[in-house]
């Protein structure tokens, strides 16, 4: 495994962790006020982007 690759796995889960605490903040209905509903979007991004990051190095 590539360090860039750990790196991925790290910077996807303390995203996920943000967005755990969001959803602890909203429980428990999880209603997102626009200035959450956008910093969940771009936290799923951050999500996204490292899991492909994953992809490219341990899946040629």
């Amino acid at each position: 495994m590539t360090k860039r690759a750990v790196d991925a796995v790290f910077l996807a889960l303390f995203a996920l962790t943000d967005l755990r605490a969001m959803l602890r903040k909203t429980a428990p209905d999880h209603r997102l006020d626009p200035q959450q509903q956008q910093e969940a979007r771009a936290l799923i991004a951050q999500v996204r982007g490292q899991l492909e990051r994953l992809e490219e190095d341990l899946l040629p």
